[in-house]
């Protein structure tokens, strides 16, 4: 595990991204060029009881209100934006009013305007270079991309040469049954997206997120 929180530390938006992921370390990723679209997923997941979802950001001219009109009507649901690669989705994040952003690439053009705009920026990282890049930029939660084709031990692998690693997401071609495997491999939380266009990957998420509060109770 990485990107522990010491009690002292000041409270921010990363340290409560970090907090509320320690709790449920799982997000879900949504894609739709109207994010309203949605409500029907996003309705199912609440039910579920998933507190994370990304929605994909796109260049609909309605995206940022729409984005919006889910928050007020999801208002216990954790919000961020998800396939951020230009300042305009950045930008548009920011507006909506989003918790956070993530990327699956590493810009430091991205780092820069999400730092002026206060939001928190998770960035995509795959090679030990970029894991260090991040880490001296100033990004202490950072995306781990394409997951699947690294491997569920990959991330455990670069604590010996690199030292205290970012909160890592696992995220890229991961299903629910990797969840759990994933998670005590080592990385800090796990991210599920196109996986669930298959029905039964409901009735695994629904597995995994009672699994995940069985860890929850048994580390209290």
């Amino acid at each position: 595990m990485s990107g522990s929180l010491s009690t002292s530390e000041p409270q921010t938006p990363e340290s409560d991204l970090i907090a509320a992921l320690h709790r449920q370390p799982l997000l879900v990723v949504l894609r739709s060029i109207e994010p309203l679209a949605l409500l029907p997923q996003i309705e199912r997941l609440q039910a579920l009881g998933i507190h994370q979802i990304e929605l994909a950001w796109s260049p609909h001219p309605q995206w940022v209100q729409q984005c919006q009109a889910l928050q007020e009507r999801f208002p216990q649901l954790a919000f961020g934006s998800a396939s951020i690669c230009s300042l305009a989705g950045l930008d548009a994040t920011a507006a909506a009013g989003l918790r956070y952003a993530v990327s699956p690439v590493l810009d430091p053009s991205l780092v820069e305007r999400a730092k002026a705009l206060r939001l928190v920026l998770v960035p995509g990282v795959m090679t030990p270079s970029e894991v260090n890049q991040a880490r001296e930029w100033g990004c202490r939660v950072v995306k781990l991309f394409p997951a699947i084709s690294l491997g569920m031990h990959y991330w455990s692998r670069l604590a010996p040469p690199l030292g205290p690693l970012p909160f890592c997401i696992a995220a890229g071609g991961l299903a629910p049954a990797d969840g759990i495997p994933w998670l005590e491999a080592g990385v800090d939380a796990v991210a599920l997206g196109g996986s669930l266009a298959q029905g039964a990957a409901w009735e695994a998420l629904a597995t995994l997120v009672e699994r995940l509060r069985g860890r929850v109770v048994q580390a209290d």
